[in-house]
């Protein structure tokens, strides 16, 4: 207990302002830290190691730990692509949990069909395969035939049915499966992600009699156990008044899902970047990519960087659309400063993502200036600069596409003839020597 204390403490001081969007610092959730009632026993864990936390080069180490590794603990990057792997988050084999929990969870066809159509897949699932596995065996990759993408991560597919069926499924990513007539059965070992410190084997570590500081050292090999002044993220709110609730702790559970360090989760120069549960882990990617793609445009277009950006993944499909009003295949929508995307996996998997999130940038900095252009003018710019120009004698003659076309299409297909047309009409004047500014 003083082991996962010391956990806690360096997850939150690390993480502090994760939440600075939405006004606060961390939620009670598995994005952040799941909270249960204090017991004496933790209460003492928490006080006897008042103040320490794990340090890195003298700051707060973003570390993650789980429920259990299952008998090997996991690369950052194995379970959110793009994730630093630092030194002390080593993927190797532990002694200290012994493979423990065994689990099974069987899935019927049907509701992975939901939960695959709630994340954003299209089509009708017919079957389900491990496709690869990563250096640890976990599941990488998954075939779904008859889905559009085709395939799906080991996090995502965990992500995907957690959302929709329940997170006590499919506990872990080490597992194997079968089908079973019209059910898929997963024979796994472990609960959660596996990265950092696995709860199950450090209790086990203590009982056989390994101290706090040598558990972290198992588990963190590296980093320095010291103290650490907290600090304030932004200016303090004015309190309200709320009835006295029970003191609380962080669940040995919780914690497990992604972290970022605090000035990446704080925003970076005006970027924030807000993500579901599950997604955590690529706040970092995202915010470079945001970042860099943001600065980038702003140069091409001889504007100014917006003095903010939101940055803003949905978990479904449907969340986007009920979000911005848009049909669920617009792959992205400007409101305000907030640029909405659908969900990550979603486009990661179509290889669309950069792509979707430069046309969104672009419509950031030229929605205003444009607003009295008809809207193929504005969707031209987003493509054009997006995507880069099109190959020679590749643009399409046709005439432009009205607004109905384009803010109100009918299915995927007629949106992206609107598109073609729209980036065409665009095209065809920048060729001829106008700025965009000047189309019209």
């Amino acid at each position: 207990m003083e082991a996962l204390a010391i956990a806690i403490r360096t997850y939150t001081q690390a993480n502090l302002g994760r939440h600075r969007a939405d006004g606060f610092d961390l939620c009670d959730q598995t994005h952040c830290q799941v909270m249960r009632t204090a017991s004496p026993v933790t209460e003492r864990a928490a006080q006897s190691t008042s103040g320490k936390v794990l340090l890195y080069r003298g700051t707060a180490a973003t570390i993650f730990y789980s429920a259990s590794c299952g008998g090997r603990t996991e690369l950052p990057s194995a379970v959110w692509p793009g994730a630093d792997d630092p030194p002390y988050l080593p993927s190797r084999p532990d002694n200290g949990c012994d493979g423990d929990p065994v689990w099974t969870a069987e899935l019927a066809l049907p509701d992975l069909q939901r939960a695959f159509t709630e994340a954003g897949f299209r089509g009708r699932l017919q079957s389900l395969a491990v496709a690869s596995r990563n250096a640890s065996g976990r599941v990488a990759k998954l075939s779904l035939e008859g889905l559009t993408p085709s395939e799906i991560s080991g996090q995502d597919l965990r992500a995907a049915v957690g959302r929709t069926l329940g997170w006590q499924h499919i506990r872990s990513t080490a597992f194997e499966l079968r089908r079973l007539g019209n059910v898929y059965r997963m024979d796994g070992r472990g609960s959660g992600h596996g990265v950092g410190m696995c709860v199950i084997g450090s209790a086990k570590l203590a009982s056989a009699g390994q101290s706090a500081a040598t558990i972290l050292d198992h588990y963190y090999p590296g980093l320095e156990l010291g103290s650490f002044e907290p600090r304030l993220t932004a200016a303090p709110m004015a309190p309200t008044p709320v009835p006295p609730a029970p003191r609380t702790a962080p669940s040995a559970s919780s914690g497990a899902v992604a972290a970022a360090p605090a000035a990446v989760a704080a925003g970076v120069d005006g970027v924030v970047v807000s993500l579901p549960e599950g997604d955590e882990g690529e706040r970092d990617a995202m915010l470079k990519l945001a970042v860099r793609e943001r600065d980038s445009l702003a140069k091409t277009l001889g504007v100014a960087t917006p003095p903010s950006l939101t940055l803003r993944f949905h978990a479904t499909a449907d969340e986007y659309a009920r979000a911005t009003g848009r049909a669920w295949f617009t792959s992205g929508a400007v409101l305000g400063s907030e640029i909405h995307l659908p969900p990550l996996a979603a486009l990661r998997e179509r290889g669309v993502l950069e792509r979707m999130l430069r046309r969104q940038v672009v419509h950031l900095m030229i929605d205003v200036e444009l607003s009295r252009r008809p809207a193929w003018v504005r969707e031209g710019a987003a493509l054009f600069f997006a995507d880069g120009p099109s190959a020679p004698g590749t643009l399409s003659r046709s005439s432009c596409p009205t607004d109905l076309e384009l803010l109100k299409p009918v299915s995927p297909g007629s949106l992206g003839n609107a598109f073609a047309d729209a980036r065409a009409c665009f095209e065809r004047q920048i060729a001829a020597g106008r700025s965009w500014r000047d189309v019209r």
